[in-house]
């Protein structure tokens, strides 16, 4: 049974940065898609960033790039988000996700969150 845990999350003024760690448990960690995704109040799920655990290769959103670094964190099996330069834009509650199907990790179909099948419980991010 996998099992993602988000931590890290918290408090911060615009222009400060935070780290943000998702632990994975429960399968062999090698050759998928995980990926940082975040929804902010009355606003769709968006993603933010992920990587392809195989290859190493990452993705960004528009939103993220030059501000957001995401990286696996062998120590956890998972991952971790790096978030500098934040604003109040990126107020949301932060989920990881794991793709299996790590073909789909660098085309569009990365960046739908339905195709998604194990979440975390998110961790909320706020900017002031």
């Amino acid at each position: 049974h996998v099992q993602l845990v988000e931590s890290g999350g918290g408090s911060v003024q615009a222009g400060g940065s935070l780290r943000l760690s998702c632990a994975a448990s429960g399968y062999t960690y090698n050759r998928n898609c995980m990926a940082w995704f975040r929804q902010a109040p009355g606003k769709e799920r968006e993603g933010v960033a992920r990587i392809a655990t195989g290859s190493g290769n990452t993705y960004y959103a528009d939103s993220a790039k030059g501000r957001f670094t995401v990286t696996r964190d062998n120590d956890k099996n998972g991952l971790a988000l790096q978030m500098d330069s934040l604003a109040k834009e990126d107020t949301a509650v932060y989920y990881c996700a794991l793709l299996r199907q790590f073909r789909f990790c660098g085309g569009v179909l990365g960046t739908i969150w339905t195709m998604y099948g194990v979440w975390g419980q998110g961790t909320q991010v706020t900017v002031s």
